[in-house]
């Protein structure tokens, strides 16, 4: 790659060719799949809506004469040949799943300006010496199926595909079945191995913070990602009729789990002003209004930078919800333990350097949200860039990103990928 403020004449004639319009018009025909009423999306990993948005953008790959193949776990990969292409090629992309409340633009962004650099590039009448692939990993959400992020595990042999393919969602619909429906939707998409050596991986995302349009800034060189780990606590109670079991005798499965989730809460505001604790997800049995809850189950989601911090604070649960059953059994469930990562200070480097270069005001930051990047840094050379959204906004039917924020983004990611490809 060159190094100083520069970009290579390739990447000028290409970067003529990023078209904010196209981009533009692309994210708005994607958000038709699994629209909300509201102007948000709800395209679950695996879905039928999914199953409508991969075919749109397979349409659209084939027409460009695009590559198009798939492998064991779901992932979808568009490739534009190089003159090399026994060679490693340049992968980019993120995920076209969304949360039951998204918005328009997280994850897709990823795929689409990737998608957007291999149009440029053909636009251009360029071939770069290795091949660049736009990839779109499954199930990044982990809303339908948890823990999320299963495309990238499985690609970069972080967890075993038998394991991600047992995983059934609240209707016990496992993950191998809906991506059976997903293949026999596309019989004719090549499926090509699991995993395979890359040059570099970068994806381009939605900060999902506040902090580039506090800034003024328009791209960030995202510096890594912050640890994070997700647990599955059941509590075990007793079934009993509302009016006749004494209170004194109940085994009530609701009241213990709130009680831990109440200490659990004090102790992490107590611990660190940062250390980020949510339960997103509480489901109770059998949800009677007038039955003594027997079940419930609730997740739990821990981040911090400080990767020490957040697993002392992790190791403590199982014995505070232990202590706190109040004569219910309980179970937790380690789901997900993902320490922080920093991405390779040179791809950084030349983010920035791209960026001024383009005169985009730029800025390190961090990324306190979990991406798939995380488990590609595992396997080859990562980098993320960043645009602003709107106050910071995202899993939300209110996310907004400025089309002139996509254009910039998307114009320093096809710099970047034309220089890896070489």
């Amino acid at each position: 790659m060159p190094s100083g403020r520069e970009i290579t004449p390739e990447a000028e004639r290409i970067l003529g060719h990023v078209n904010g319009d196209r981009l533009w018009q692309r994210h708005m025909e994607l958000a038709r799949f699994g629209a909300r009423s509201d102007g948000g999306v709800d395209r679950q990993a695996l879905s039928a809506e999914e199953i409508e948005a991969r075919a749109h953008l397979i349409g659209i790959a084939r027409a460009r004469g695009f590559g198009v193949a798939t492998d064991p776990a779901g992932n979808l990969f568009f490739r534009l040949q190089g003159r090399e292409p026994h060679l490693p090629p340049v992968l980019s992309g993120s995920h076209m799943d969304s949360q039951p409340t998204g918005g328009r633009f997280d994850g897709i962004y990823g795929v689409l300006a990737a998608f957007e650099v291999l149009e440029a590039i053909r636009d251009a009448g360029h071939t770069p010496r290795r091949s660049i692939e736009a990839v779109a990993w499954m199930n990044e959400e982990g809303s339908r199926f948890a823990p999320g992020m299963m495309g990238s595990e499985a690609f970069a042999g972080v967890r075993p595909l038998d394991e991600i393919l047992g995983v059934r969602d609240a209707d016990g619909v496992s993950v191998a079945t809906a991506l059976a429906a997903v293949n026999s939707a596309f019989p004719d998409v090549p499926l090509r191995e699991l995993g395979q050596p890359i040059e570099a991986y970068v994806e381009a995302h939605i900060e999902q913070g506040p902090v580039l349009e506090a800034e003024g800034r328009v791209v960030g060189a995202v510096t890594g990602i912050q640890g994070k780990q997700t647990y599955r606590v059941t509590v075990t109670g007793e079934e009993a009729h509302a009016g006749t079991k004494p209170m004194a005798e109940r085994r009530d499965a609701l009241i213990a789990a709130s009680a831990m989730v109440q200490r659990l809460h004090a102790i992490a505001r107590s611990t660190a002003e940062d250390l980020m604790l949510t339960f997103g997800r509480f489901t109770v049995s059998p949800n009677a209004p007038s039955v003594v809850p027997a079940k419930v189950v609730f997740s739990i989601d821990l981040r911090h930078f400080d990767t020490g911090l957040m697993q002392g604070f992790g190791a403590a649960i199982p014995d505070l919800c232990a202590e706190l059953a109040g004569g219910c059994g309980v179970v937790v469930e380690p789901l997900v333990d993902a320490p922080s990562l920093v991405f390779p200070e040179a791809l950084r480097d030349r983010i920035r350097d791209i960026a001024a270069v383009l005169g985009h005001p730029v800025m390190d930051l961090a990324s306190a949200a979990g991406h798939d990047a995380r488990h590609l840094h595992a396997i080859a050379p990562t980098a993320m860039i960043f645009i602003p959204c709107h106050q910071g906004i995202s899993h939300h039917p209110t996310e907004r990103a400025e089309p002139e924020h996509l254009h910039a983004g998307t114009r320093v990611l096809a710099a970047l990928l034309t220089e890896l490809a070489g």
